[in-house]
């Protein structure tokens, strides 16, 4: 069957599933945001009890990490991804839940073989190239306080 350019293209256009962004893109906002929400409230928290703006700071991270992960042991982070899309996957607990998931889907080829090789399948890119393009920008910045 040969089609034309334009042939294909309609039927391409014919077969093409209607964008719902905006439904989507409000739910990713208002689940993102009270990710956002939960983090400050465990801040405030911690600074309720003494802690200092470092250990607050360390102390959130923590925390939340831990919440995704317990979540996505349970399960119940993938169910909350696929409503809230983006907004699960921006904050620090769906790093958290990258790292996870591979490890929980994997644990039954044993340690080694299993969650050693295929802990970091997700989050591994994320990374590797976050670190190159610090140590690229940093090398810039150097640069740039220093001669200019």
């Amino acid at each position: 069957m040969n089609l034309s350019n334009k042939q294909y293209s309609m039927l391409a256009k014919d077969a093409e599933q209607p964008s719902k962004a905006w439904f989507n893109v409000p739910k990713a906002f208002l689940i993102g945001g009270l990710i956002c929400v939960i983090g400050q409230g465990i801040s405030d928290l911690y600074r309720y009890f003494g802690m200092s703006e470092d250990e607050v700071a360390a102390f959130t991270s923590i925390t939340l990490v831990l919440l995704s992960v317990i979540l996505t042991g349970f399960g119940l982070y993938p169910k909350l991804a696929k409503h809230g899309g983006a907004g699960t996957l921006v904050p620090i607990t769906g790093f958290a839940n990258a790292v996870a998931s591979p490890a929980i889907e994997f644990r039954a080829e044993g340690w080694v073989l299993g969650v050693g090789t295929k802990i970091f399948a997700i989050a591994g890119p994320v990374i590797l190239y976050g670190t190159a393009a610090g140590v690229v920008y940093g090398v810039i910045y150097f640069i740039c306080t220093r001669v200019f």
